[in-house]
C-alpha cells in the first residue's frame, strides 16, 4: 500500500515536470529578448534567429522521452505489484533503477530551478520505494 501511494506521488511529480516545460521555453525567450534589447540598445532581433535559438534550447532541455518512460515505469511497477508472484522483488528493483536513470537525465537536462526541485523530489521518492522493495521477495 505504501509503495502504491508513493508511486501515485511520483506520477504527480512527473506531471508537474511535464507541465513546466512550455513555461521554461516562454521564460527563456523573454530572457533572450531582454538581453538582446539591453546589448543591442533596443535593436530588433530577427525572428528567424530567435526561432533558431529557441529550437536549439528546446532540443537541449527536452525531457519528453524521459517523462514517457517514467510514466511507463510507474505503470509497470503498479502492474507488477498487482501480480505479486515469486521473484517480483527483483523485477521491482530493476524498474526502480530505470526510474532513477530517467530522473537523473531530467535533472541533467534541467536549467530551471523549479524543475530541478521537482526532479530531486522525484529521486527521493524513487529511493524510498527502492528501500521498500528490498523487503519484497
Amino acid at each position: 500500500k505504501d509503495i502504491c501511494e508513493k508511486l501515485e506521488g511520483m506520477r504527480k511529480l512527473v506531471l508537474q515536470i511535464e507541465e513546466r516545460a512550455p513555461q521554461i521555453l516562454t521564460e527563456y525567450r523573454r530572457k533572450i529578448e531582454e538581453k538582446a534589447a539591453e546589448l543591442l540598445e533596443n535593436a530588433q532581433i530577427e525572428e528567424s534567429r530567435l526561432a533558431a535559438e529557441m529550437v536549439l534550447f528546446a532540443d537541449k532541455i527536452c525531457t519528453d522521452e524521459e517523462i514517457v518512460r517514467l510514466k511507463s515505469h510507474i505503470q509497470s511497477m503498479q502492474d507488477t505489484l498487482g501480480q505479486m508472484e515469486e521473484g517480483v522483488g527483483r523485477k521491482l528493483d530493476f524498474i526502480a533503477q530505470e526510474m532513477n536513470r530517467e530522473a537523473n537525465t531530467i535533472l541533467s537536462k534541467s536549467n530551471d530551478l523549479e524543475t530541478s526541485n521537482l526532479g530531486i523530489q522525484l529521486k527521493t521518492e524513487i529511493e524510498k520505494v527502492r528501500e521498500q522493495i528490498q523487503n519484497v521477495e
